[in-house]
């Protein structure tokens, strides 16, 4: 069971660095973080073993100060299931989007209400390792959210963050609520 780090601990405030030379262990740590997430969706684990669900994780959430991260997400039909070693947001569009419930965290226990505001689309390049291989995602919405969620993380940002402290609930102009 991988331990997560909360808020409180400077990790996650960590500019994390490039691996220069990917192994076997890294390649192995970011599949169990994938595990990790699936683990966390299932409500009688996640119960059991006194773990929220999560959909994304960084490299810092677990005390590691690297680039790497994991996803695993189902989006209606579509799931989406990877993880990124020195991954890299390519491009992005300028349509913004923000999650009409607001953003969560797995590494902040406590609520922080406000809309985060992030890119509509995001192409992203990095060393996947279930495919063993450079890969390029495409991805908009609710996945584009959740990698750049992952990203800030690599650059020690929190959602928080980005949340207006004085009018939380200010929307981008042309931004739109997804879920």
């Amino acid at each position: 069971m991988l331990k997560i780090y909360t808020d409180k601990k400077k990790i996650l405030r960590t500019k994390c660095q490039e691996i220069e030379n990917i192994t076997t262990k890294d390649i192995n740590l970011v599949k169990e973080m994938i595990e990790f997430l699936k683990l966390s969706q299932d409500d009688e684990y996640a119960k059991k073993n006194h773990i929220e669900p999560g959909i994304g994780l960084a490299a810092p959430q677990i005390g590691v100060p690297s680039r790497f991260f994991a996803i695993y997400l189902v989006d209606g039909e579509k799931t989406y299931e990877f993880g990124l070693i020195n991954p890299v947001i390519e491009r992005t569009s300028v349509k913004q989007v923000y999650l009409s419930t607001g953003e969560g965290c797995l590494s902040v226990p406590q609520k922080h209400d406000g809309y985060v505001m992030r890119y509509y689309k995001v192409v992203i390049s990095g060393f996947e390792v279930l495919s063993n291989q450079k890969q390029t995602y495409t991805l908009y919405g609710y996945p584009a959210i959740a990698v750049q969620h992952e990203m800030d993380h690599l650059d020690g940002v929190l959602y928080y963050d980005h949340i207006d402290k004085n009018n939380p609930f200010n929307v981008a102009p042309g931004a739109k609520p997804i879920y």
